[in-house]
Formats: C-alpha cells, sequence, structure tokens
C-alpha cells in the first residue's frame, strides 16, 4: 500500500480535503503542519518568526520522513514541502502526489484576516500570493496529478481523487511485450 501526499499553495483545501479522503478510503489523516507544530511544541507562525523559515523546511523534511514511513495514510503536505528535491523524490516513492490548485484570488479570500500565515503577512498578500504562486508552479507541476479546487465542493474533490487512484495502470503495447519477453528467459 502507498500513501497519498496532498500538495498545494496554502488554503487550496489540503487539510480538509485529506480528512475527507482518509475517511472515504478508511486510511488515516496526518497534517505536516500539525505534526511539525506537535514535534516543536509551538505554532508555525512562531517557528518561522523565531528560527526563520530554513529551521522550518529542515524539521519539515524530518517529519515528512516520518511519515512516509508509515502506510495507508492521506497526508496533508505544507505548501512548499515541494521546493525540497528530496520530499518530492520520498514522496514519490511511497506514494501518489496529488496538488490541489486554486486561483490566487481564492487563496486571499480564504487566508483573507488569518495571521497564522507567515508567508502572508505583508502589505501586499495578493502580490505575495501571485509571486509564491508563479515561484512553486515548477514544483506543483511535478505531481502525479493536478485538481482545480475552485469551484468544486470537497466531496467532488475528493471523488476525483479516488477515481484516480483506483485505475488500475494501463498496460501498453510496450510493457504487454516486456512481459512475454521476461517469460521465455
Amino acid at each position: 500500500m502507498e500513501n497519498i501526499y496532498l500538495v498545494g499553495f496554502m488554503a487550496s483545501g489540503k487539510t480538509v480535503t485529506g480528512k475527507e479522503l482518509a475517511k472515504s478510503q478508511k486510511w488515516q489523516f496526518a497534517d505536516l503542519d500539525e505534526l511539525i507544530e506537535f514535534k516543536e511544541r509551538r505554532s508555525i507562525a512562531d517557528i518561522f518568526t523565531k528560527e526563520g523559515e530554513p529551521y522550518f523546511r529542515r524539521v519539515e523534511k524530518l517529519v515528512l520522513r516520518e511519515v512516509a514511513a508509515e502506510e495507508c495514510f492521506v497526508v496533508a503536505c505544507g505548501g512548499g514541502v515541494v521546493l525540497d528535491p528530496d520530499n518530492l523524490r520520498l514522496m514519490k516513492q511511497t506514494g501518489k502526489v496529488v496538488c490541489l490548485t486554486v486561483s490566487a484570488e481564492t487563496i486571499l479570500k480564504r487566508t483573507c484576516g488569518k495571521s497564522h500565515r507567515p508567508l502572508l503577512n505583508v502589505v501586499d498578500p495578493k502580490k505575495q500570493i501571485e509571486l509564491l504562486l508563479k515561484l512553486r508552479a515548477p514544483y506543483y507541476a511535478q505531481a502525479d496529478v493536478k485538481i482545480d479546487t475552485d469551484k468544486l465542493s470537497v466531496k467532488e474533490v475528493v471523488g476525483k481523487i479516488v477515481k484516480i487512484i483506483s485505475q488500475k495502470p494501463r498496460v501498453t503495447r510496450h510493457t504487454s511485450q516486456l512481459k512475454k519477453k521476461k517469460q521465455r528467459k
């Protein structure tokens, strides 16, 4: 069995979708940010303020390794987890990576007035969101699957993910020929 890693920008619906997906599949759910806060005994905002982003990313990497050692987990990852190539490689080796995408406008609406988003505690949060989306786009593009959550309910997003993960890999003619060749030897 593999894990399912939900990646994407903050407020794309990873946690709420992850909880519903885990429930529907009778799997365990883990939120990386919550695990980091538990391990560090302080909030993400406090970690960023006192230790900085590089420290946070090191802790995030360690916690991801611990979760990746498990099976049958739906994992809601922090928005920047994909910035580290080792993290992305680990997630792909131990499961499917599903990127939930959302527009800058929706992100702004969902995060407006919430101080626990340290990367958006700036003068112009919309400009910051657009910049970060642009910078992270190549990383999010490496996910196994991308789902735009802007106009979908949580139930619809979960349904799409379940449909995708339950599909059997297609056997191509090339794959069939390789299997026959191995059987002859």
